[in-house]
């Protein structure tokens, strides 16, 4: 690639403005050229993820988004409730790109990196939602000759989160684990991580559908939450897999204190003694998404020993260390066609994604439906 004064580049913005508004648009910016160490990689693949739609949409009323612009250059605006402008008064007014993981291939480097050219390596270094990223090598996963941008586009949220999970598990003493929102594409792909490497799973969906889906993929423990019987049903299956540890994706409502008591009920058809304190079994749920909004419920009948807390993959892989990080890194890039396969509803271009009905689309966050955005890609 020639770099000149006027080499420049797509990239989604997201703007949040003190009046109130939010405003995202496409930009035309300066191509970094890669210094000593740096790659220019033209990205092909990104997943919109649901940290993504965090600040992308930010807290926007999309409901009464309004589109303006052309169609090579879209605006969307949308009004942002007063009451939510105080928490977000570090990002007013700074138009912020958006996307943070992302695969490409690499089309220039900098002293010492030349190495890499020409091939695909994929990316989590945040403002991937654009045509082009120059970045350290070193940030850089080399994937495999035959694993297109589009397969590795997804190699570090979902992946390192689902192994994230098996990882705490048994740093924390856990043996198996329940899991919400579990026919997600990261649920589908926690799944097929437990299943290879034979570790008991309850996975929680909303639907019949859902449940029919995850069995259909050898799930072996799969409770709808909406079904008559759920909570008999959650103590069966804790009985079976002795499963003291969940992450939730849901956040708001009861599901988790549901899910506690019910630990609390199965550890007790095993104790051999009677406390007014409830059973020993210490049991562990983390938050980790926000698909229902509402305050968290905990009705306390599940004893003593139990924990409710956050869990994020950024601050989970810094504790575990860079040694430790990378070999899960390396066991997502040699399984990326099976056990952390992605699958995409659609694949858009950056001014398809800044069109409100497929805007609309994306930001539902349903279960089991993923976008890809390729800026190489032209829109339809």
């Amino acid at each position: 690639m020639t770099f000149d004064m006027n080499t420049t580049g797509l990239q989604l913005r997201s703007l949040v403005k003190s009046s109130g508004e939010l405003e995202l648009s496409l930009a035309r910016v300066p191509v970094q050229p890669p210094a000593a160490g740096e790659v220019l990689v033209r990205i092909e693949g990104s997943p919109i993820n649901p940290s993504d739609l965090g600040l992308l949409v930010s807290a926007a009323d999309m409901s009464q988004a309004k589109a303006s612009g052309t169609a090579e250059s879209p605006v969307i605006t949308a009004p942002i409730p007063a009451a939510y402008l105080k928490a977000m008064a570090a990002r007013l007014d700074e138009s912020m790109p958006v996307g943070n993981e992302g695969a490409g291939v690499v089309v220039a480097a900098g002293e010492g990196a030349e190495a890499l050219i020409g091939k695909t390596v994929a990316i989590l270094g945040g403002a991937m939602y654009a045509e082009y990223r120059t970045l350290r090598a070193a940030d850089c996963l080399l994937l495999p000759d035959d694993v297109t941008p589009a397969e590795g586009a997804s190699c570090f949220v979902n992946p390192l989160t689902a192994l994230g999970m098996v990882e705490t598990m048994r740093r924390e003493g856990h043996t198996a684990l329940v899991h919400t929102a579990a026919a997600s594409n990261l649920g589908q792909m926690l799944n097929r991580l437990c299943l290879k490497d034979g570790v008991a799973l309850v996975n929680i969906v909303r639907n019949q559908a859902q449940a029919d889906l995850l069995r259909s993929q050898g799930a072996v423990h799969v409770l709808d939450s909406t079904a008559p019987n759920f909570g008999e049903e959650l103590v069966e299956a804790l009985v079976t897999t002795g499963a003291t540890l969940a992450f939730d994706a849901i956040g708001g409502g009861r599901l988790v204190g549901q899910i506690l008591t019910a630990m609390e009920v199965a550890a007790n058809r095993k104790a051999t003694e009677y406390s007014r304190y409830g059973s020993t079994t210490y049991k562990q749920a983390y938050i980790y998404g926000g698909l229902d909004t509402r305050p968290t419920e905990l009705n306390r009948g599940f004893g003593m020993s139990w924990g409710v807390g956050g869990w994020l993959l950024t601050p989970f892989l810094m504790k575990i260390g860079g040694e430790a990080a990378q070999a899960l890194r390396q066991r997502v890039a040699s399984e990326l066609k099976t056990t952390f396969a992605s699958h995409y509803t659609a694949e858009i271009s950056l001014a398809e994604a800044l069109q409100l009905d497929i805007l609309a689309a994306y930001n539902r966050r349903a279960t089991g439906e993923k976008y890809l955005i390729n800026p190489s890609k032209t829109a339809s």
